[in-house]
């Protein structure tokens, strides 16, 4: 008899342990690590103007804490005691449940919420930096079940949000907007720059001048001014709706930014251009500002280095195909033999009359940086 009432929990702690091994093996494959684009759309779930954020501020609000995790495969295991609800997602309803102590399960797709009251069971081996027990079991959770868990402490009145291995602490919309003010204003005076030093280096390629320091200059601003898009993109991101009029704005500072430092890159580089492009986008701040690092990424050990002009960002200013810009560069050599030729060689890669239409293009603008 005593048998018989054991075996339902052997079989029960049997399948707890393969559940547990599951968790172990998908957390090695895939590192247990969230990549930038899924965090990113992990903030728009949790953005003002969605049902989850109004949650979110009413809890605070209200004064109280809670515990919510989004289920997936893995959380089962992790999940003790409680009550099922299986009921529609309102607002409403998660406030007033987080009235209870025990954590909150929503549906993979939000929709719904699956139980309340439930106590986290994480492995307490998962190194964390919290201290409060929520927080230790919100970021134990993320990291063992790889999903995404949002702490709201009562004492503090904040809101952390746990996905996988990052937390980040999610601000108030009035810090949120000073934030991005201050940021926006940072990224005008970087274009006002970075577009000085474009018109300094059309002038020296257009006149074929030795042109590798006022290209690193460009190089360096446009990779900062990309880097600062992708902070301030996030601060967009969690602002939500209330973000709507920097956006606008922020997208026109980032205009055309991305594309003149690659062909820059392109033309510049011993490497290969996306080689270059990945290692740049690892240095931080502090390494941008060094000239030197910018050298490095292109292969150059000194700016005092020549070498011929590719010409591919002068030449993208023509109505030249990209097919016929790679067969000129081909052809030419480099920018200075690409546009000070004479029609009949022109002739010769692209035809008569788009040869005629290209010098054209090109005396037009040898006048435009002629002064």
């Amino acid at each position: 008899m005593e048998t018989e009432q054991l075996a339902p929990a052997i079989v029960k702690e049997n399948v707890k342990k393969d559940i547990q091994k599951k968790i172990i093996e998908l957390t090695e494959q895939t590192n247990g690590k969230a990549t930038e684009e899924e965090f990113i759309s992990t903030l728009r779930m949790i953005s003002p103007g969605t049902n989850m954020r109004t949650s979110l501020d009413g809890i605070v609000k209200i004064g109280k804490g809670a515990l919510i995790v989004v289920e997936n495969e893995l959380t089962n295991a992790l999940l003790d005691g409680g009550f099922k609800l299986n009921c529609r997602f309102t607002p409403q309803k998660l406030m007033e449940l987080s009235k209870m102590d025990g954590a909150l399960v929503l549906s993979k797709d939000m929709k719904k919420i699956m139980y309340a009251n439930v106590l986290l069971t994480p492995d307490n081996k998962i190194p964390t930096n919290e201290t409060g027990t929520r927080h230790k079991a919100a970021e134990r959770t993320a990291k063992m079940a790889a999903t995404l868990v949002i702490a709201v402490s009562e004492r503090k009145n904040e809101i952390t949000v746990f996905y996988k291995n990052i937390r980040y602490h999610l601000a108030n919309s009035n810090e949120l907007l000073r934030k991005a003010n201050e940021q926006i204003q940072l990224l005008e005076k970087q274009r006002e720059l970075f577009d000085k030093f474009i018109e300094r280096l059309d002038k020296f390629e257009i006149q074929n001048y030795h042109a590798l320091h006022q290209a690193v200059e460009v190089i360096q601003k446009g990779s900062i001014i990309q880097k600062i898009g992708r902070d301030i993109q996030k601060l967009l991101i969690e602002l939500g709706k209330e973000g709507t009029l920097l956006k606008v704005r922020f997208k026109e500072l980032l205009a055309n930014v991305e594309n003149e430092t690659d062909l820059v890159l392109k033309d510049y580089t011993k490497l290969d251009m996306k080689k270059s492009r990945t290692l740049l986008k690892a240095l931080s701040y502090d390494e941008l500002l060094d000239p030197e690092n910018i050298l490095r990424t292109m292969a150059y050990e000194n700016k005092l280095q020549q070498r011929p002009i590719k010409g591919w960002r002068m030449l993208n200013k023509t109505s030249l195909e990209e097919s016929e810009i790679a067969s000129l560069i081909k052809e030419s050599g480099s920018l200075g033999k690409a546009v000070n030729s004479n029609i009949a060689y022109y002739k010769g890669i692209m035809g008569q009359e788009k040869a005629e239409k290209f010098k054209d293009e090109v005396e037009r603008l040898k006048l435009s940086y002629a002064y």
